[in-house]
């Protein structure tokens, strides 16, 4: 290969870097962005309720769970949380009731938490949040379930790329 061939290839690398990277970076300011946002709905929902005795990454976290056992590293592994924060809400979560926690019977060492009733109490309000956006995402929202297939796609794309860039250290 030549040297100007060589060299149109770096220019065109170059020039798509310079394409993408405006949307790249939009991309990752949106997305915590939106998680961000996400927490500050499920904790206006929860102040009308007038359910003040859990957050909102507490109350996410019940709804992650569901019907559920897992160990809090299990929670950790599938990407909802970070780690410290898994271990001060789930602890918090048992105190207050929401969790109960109980060792495996496999393992000795690792303990498999699953919600109580209380804690059910919470998934089903989220769950129910939810349900309220489905049905009227379309209307207000204006987002429609071909764009949320592509947007799904994309952020499950990025998600592959971001694990590819930790799993083979690229």
């Amino acid at each position: 290969m030549s040297v100007a061939v060589k060299s149109q290839s770096v220019d065109v690398r170059k020039d798509r870097a310079n394409e993408v990277r405006p949307a790249y970076l939009e991309s990752l300011s949106l997305v915590e962005r939106l998680h961000r946002c996400l927490l500050d709905v499920i904790k206006d929902e929860f102040d009308r309720r007038n359910e003040t005795e859990i957050n909102s990454v507490q109350a996410l976290l019940l709804y992650n769970i569901g019907d559920k056992e897992l160990s809090a590293g299990e929670l950790r592994t599938r990407g909802y949380y970070l780690g410290s924060n898994v271990s001060y809400n789930v602890k918090k979560l048992v105190e207050m009731g929401y969790l109960h926690h109980a060792r495996s019977r496999v393992d000795k060492r690792a303990v498999r938490i699953s919600l109580t009733p209380k804690g059910r109490v919470i998934h089903s309000a989220v769950s129910d949040l939810y349900e309220k956006h489905v049905r009227t995402v379309e209307q207000i929202g204006g987002i429609q379930t071909d764009e949320f297939v592509a947007l799904n796609r994309a952020l499950t794309r990025l998600e592959r790329f971001w694990t590819d860039q930790i799993k083979y250290r690229l």
